[in-house]
């Protein structure tokens, strides 16, 4: 039913009932909808042009298509991506049409079309039969493809304030036509901050909690008296799980790597408690982890890498609850750390060079000799046992190692951060013996 065709019944849900019906009644997102903001001006002209509302739940993205299908006077149809296919797209289509009037389009949850259903969307899109209104939890630029993309604006909408839920919350107490106005509740301090603070950004919760907890009013000298006391049985345990395929998994994860990059332990253990919180695989915050102990950290300390894979270990012998701690452990470890990532760019150069290097031999002295053969062509000789040598160092650029007919290169370049200074040090003293074994005269 178009919350616009009939007044919602009262055994409606409350967030049904008080969607707003007018743009001066939408709550939040006033980048998009306050004064001579961009869809503030499509429903003030009438023009409504193809759009995707990208942004959590409960912050608006059908009541807005509502409202500008109903200020711009358009016959509005609703498909689900969960169960329309292209069947569907196509009765909308022919429906159009046939009625040969504007037709706005609302697919919700828009990233779940496959390929072949936006194809099937796009035409009709591109010639303007369709208004194309698609909401997304997700990220459009990953899950929508480039030509309906380029064809509808993206705009970014942001989970509500707590002002902004109890805002809504109190508008629902205070109607008497749609909302909770006619049983004058009376609301204890404290009780709208933590609904809203239970919400988590998302309105239709936000009611659905108040409604629930007004189920729990007490009767005093004849009125309603909503407590805060019984907030605890109405909301419960929070566990905010969300989509381990979604933008916020990644985002989470993101968040724990550059955290312990930036040297900041506290917001780590802050991501990663969330992460964990929602039924994020503790496993992948040790492999995210195991990554950042080479990429960002390297030999800066060489520690941190065995005590990730002791974290992982542990985690896998101590069972989830021991194992957690272990995790954050190493987390702690990560972020205080001295941090270089020399150890990563060395690797990438490396990569990159030999790429552009496709004659690249080992050199004979380097090459292991099991068979005669072998050590009659040279595999082997004039090769130097390093722990024979002063001070274990084979010195001299003739012993370098190096491929001939290559042209020398250095890729490792230690930091002056921890560990990684004495390598410096240790480096520089080699380069320094080979200097002198190349300037020693020959048989000295």
């Amino acid at each position: 039913m178009d919350l616009f065709d009939a007044q919602p019944a009262e055994e409606a849900p409350l967030a049904y009932r008080m969607r707003p019906l007018t743009l001066n009644e939408y709550v939040g997102q006033q980048a998009l909808v306050g004064p001579d903001k961009p869809l503030r001006r499509m429903a003030e002209s009438g023009v409504v042009r193809s759009m995707i509302l990208w942004g959590p739940p409960g912050v608006g993205k059908t009541t807005l298509a509502e409202l500008l299908a109903r200020a711009s006077e358009t016959h509005l149809e609703h498909l689900s991506a969960v169960m329309a296919g292209v069947k569907e797209i196509r009765l909308v289509v022919e429906g159009a049409r046939q009625r040969q009037t504007p037709t706005l389009l609302f697919l919700d949850e828009i990233h779940r079309l496959n390929k072949s259903q936006q194809d099937a969307l796009l035409p009709h899109v591109e010639s303007g039969l369709l208004t194309l209104i698609g909401a997304t939890t997700e990220n459009p630029s990953f899950e929508v493809n480039s030509a309906l993309l380029s064809r509808a604006r993206v705009y970014v909408l942001k989970a509500l304030s707590q002002q902004e839920l109890m805002q809504v919350m109190q508008q629902a107490l205070d109607s008497d036509s749609r909302g909770l106005g006619k049983r004058r509740i009376q609301v204890e301090p404290g009780v709208l901050e933590a609904l809203a603070h239970a919400s988590a950004g998302d309105a239709r919760r936000a009611l659905g909690l108040l409604e629930t907890a007004c189920d729990f009013t007490d009767a005093v000298a004849g009125r309603e008296v909503l407590r805060k006391a019984v907030l605890a049985d109405v909301v419960g345990h929070q566990a905010s799980a969300f989509d381990k395929q979604g933008d916020a998994y990644y985002d989470l994860l993101s968040a724990i790597h550059k955290s312990v990059r930036s040297s900041r332990p506290d917001a780590a253990l802050l991501y990663m408690a969330r992460f964990l919180q929602g039924g994020g695989d503790p496993l992948d915050i040790v492999r995210r982890l195991t990554a950042i102990a080479s990429e960002d950290v390297g030999n800066a300390d060489p520690r941190a890498l065995p005590l990730v894979i002791a974290a992982w270990d542990a985690y896998l012998r101590l069972g989830d609850y021991e194992g957690q701690r272990a995790i954050a452990h190493a987390a702690i470890h990560l972020a205080v750390a001295p941090k270089s990532n020399r150890v990563d760019q060395a690797w990438k150069s490396a990569r990159q060079f030999v790429a552009q290097q496709p004659q690249l031999d080992v050199p004979s002295y380097l090459r292991n000799a099991p068979t005669k053969l072998m050590e009659q062509l040279g595999h082997g000789q004039g090769y130097r046992y390093a722990h024979n040598e002063p001070h274990g160092y084979p010195a001299g650029s003739a012993h370098d190692c190096w491929p001939d007919e290559v042209p020398a290169a250095r890729f490792y370049e230690p930091s002056e951060l921890g560990q990684e200074k004495r390598f410096a040090e240790i480096m520089a003293w080699r380069a320094q013996q080979d200097q002198q074994a190349d300037q020693a005269p020959e048989g000295a």
